[in-house]
């Protein structure tokens, strides 16, 4: 197939996962929504509903009701950092859920009061998450496999794995998850992994990393040197043998080599986790290409594009046809708006970042925001926009 009946074939299929997932969802999560509605305390306070309020978020009276076209500016910014590191997708995605429109406090008010609906709130801000990052991982993959920085196999065997992962994880765990310990495990693995990025950045770590090295100065001289585009794709990717044991492909002349069995393995793993926090996965899939892999930033933000879209798709139709998880699909489609914009832009910038910085833009998100959810979610101590 070539790249323009890829293209298409990934349009409609997501297409068809939407118009398949809403029309067998629909009945389920709005039965579970009004029961749970049925469930709260009548009234003005905090952790009530107020039957006479406006509809808000999920049309639920009182609701909070952010403005679209701040849902479209953040959709935006979701789209451009996804598309240019291939990851913090979800993580933005769930920042601005959770804290820049006050869904995160919403939930939290109805911890005590109506347990249920705390927990529905919380799988509709995961899922919602979801569907940014996952508009976003398709048209970054597509545009990162046009320009030959994507790695298809390897996208394809993390994608293997993820789908399993992104499967179990929401059947376990949707409505048993509040939103304090959502945002608190949230934090924690975000922080965890900057860490350990930070430690790659160094002169320590770059040493190991000489081949990675070596094809990212190779596409930068093509890029300071004004080649055109199909110049830089000629000398992108290309797959040299794809068998069950062992993968050789080249990146601008250096020559790179993996085992398809663990990034299968690695795939569940992170699928998993990434569902569990509502989230795409690419912080996970970032460290596992260019530390276990070995390979240079350039080539990992669209290979985590792709590994990211599949396990999104399956994890999507799992939390709202299995588990009938409510969306907002006004404000969520807003969003989805500046997606696309924002994911337009990414795989043309990101060229002009020195594969270095894209790391430590990547470092400096996940020490901030994991630092911030985790005092959030265990201390209630918050930092400015967490």
């Amino acid at each position: 197939m070539n790249r323009k009946g890829l293209l298409i074939f990934g349009i409609l299929a997501v297409l068809a996962v939407i118009a398949v997932t809403l029309t067998l969802a629909d009945t389920s999560w709005a039965g579970k929504l009004e029961d749970a509605i049925a469930q709260t305390p009548k009234g003005t306070e905090k952790g009530m509903i107020n039957p006479d309020a406006p509809k808000g978020f999920m049309g639920i009276p009182g609701g909070p009701t952010p403005f679209w076209f701040y849902g479209i500016l953040w959709g935006i910014w979701v789209g451009w950092i996804f598309s240019t590191v291939g990851a913090f997708g979800g993580i933005m995605a769930g920042v601005g859920h959770i804290s820049v429109f006050g869904l995160g406090d919403y939930a939290a008010s109805f911890r005590k009061t109506s347990p249920v609906l705390n927990k529905l709130v919380t799988d509709s801000i995961r899922t919602s998450n979801q569907y940014l990052v996952g508009l976003s991982a398709l048209m970054s993959s597509v545009t990162y496999y046009r320009m030959g920085r994507l790695v298809l196999p390897l996208g394809v065997a993390l994608a293997i794995g993820g789908v399993a992962g992104a499967y179990l994880i929401p059947v376990l765990t949707a409505g048993k998850i509040s939103l304090k310990a959502y945002v608190g495990y949230f934090g924690i693995i975000v922080f965890v992994i900057g860490a350990f990025l930070f430690y790659d950045t160094t002169p320590r770590g770059q040493e190991k990393k000489k081949k990675a090295k070596q094809a990212a100065q190779a596409f930068q001289e093509a890029v300071k040197k004004g080649a055109a585009s199909g110049e830089i794709a000629a000398q992108g990717v290309r797959v040299k043998s794809w068998g069950l044991t062992r993968v050789d492909f080249s990146f601008y002349g250096v020559d790179f080599n993996f085992n398809p069995i663990w990034p299968v393995v690695g795939g569940f793993f992170i699928a998993a986790l990434s569902a569990f926090l509502g989230i795409g996965g690419g912080f996970l899939y970032v460290p596992f290409c260019t530390n276990i892999v070995n390979l240079p930033m350039y080539v990992v933000a669209g290979t985590s594009a792709l590994a990211v879209f599949i396990s999104m798709i399956t994890s999507i139709f799992t939390f709202m046809f299995v588990k009938g998880t409510p969306i907002d699909f006004l404000f969520v489609g807003a969003e989805l708006v500046g997606i696309a914009t924002g994911s337009i832009v990414g795989p043309y910038t990101s060229k002009y970042i020195p594969d270095v910085w894209l790391k430590r833009l990547f470092v400096i998100l996940a020490l901030y925001v994991g630092l911030g959810y985790t005092l959030r979610g265990f201390a209630d101590i918050r930092l400015p926009g967490i």
